[in-house]
C-alpha cells in the first residue's frame, strides 16, 4: 500500500500544535483570576496531542513523548488530593489555600499560590486520562 502524502497536514499540525499548546498554557495560569485552570488548560493540552495522533501515526508520537500517561494521571490526582490534605497540617478545612506575594528576581513582586499546586495536579490528571482513553479506543480495532 502506498504511503499517504500529508505533507500539508503535518505542516499546519506543527503550527497548530504549538498554538494550542500556548493557549493551554495561558488557560492553565489565567485560571487563577480569571475563567480558566487546571481542567480546562489540561484539555487543551489533551486536544493538542491528539491532533499529533491524528496526523502523525500513535507509535510515532509514543516513540518522541515517552511518558505513561496513566502514570501521570495518578501522580496528578496524589498531587491535588496531597494539596488538600496539606491544608490539616495548619488545621484548616479541607482543600483551604493561601498565598502571598514574593520579589522574584526577574518577574519582581509575583503572587504564588497553593492553588496552583492544585492545578497543576487537575491538569496531569485530565491530561493523563485524556489521553490515556484517546490511546486505549485508538488500539481498539
Amino acid at each position: 500500500m502506498k504511503e499517504p502524502n500529508d505533507v500539508i497536514l503535518r505542516s499546519v499540525t506543527k503550527v497548530a500544535v504549538v498554538i494550542i499548546f500556548t493557549f493551554s498554557i495561558n488557560l492553565f495560569f489565567s485560571g487563577h483570576h480569571l475563567p480558566g485552570g487546571g481542567f480546562i488548560g489540561g484539555l487543551g493540552f489533551a486536544a493538542a496531542l491528539t491532533l499529533l495522533f491524528l496526523s502523525y501515526d500513535i507509535e510515532t508520537v509514543r516513540e518522541n513523548i515517552s511518558l505513561d500517561f496513566k502514570k501521570v494521571a495518578v501522580v496528578g490526582v496524589l498531587i491535588a488530593v496531597g494539596t488538600g490534605l496539606g491544608s490539616f497540617l495548619f488545621d484548616a478545612p479541607f482543600l483551604s489555600h493561601t498565598f502571598d506575594y514574593f520579589d522574584l528576581p526577574i518577574f519582581g513582586k509575583t503572587e504564588l499560590a497553593t492553588a496552583v499546586l492544585f492545578d497543576v495536579g487537575v491538569a496531569m490528571a485530565v491530561i493523563g486520562t485524556a489521553v490515556t482513553v484517546i490511546m486505549t479506543i485508538s488500539e481498539d480495532r
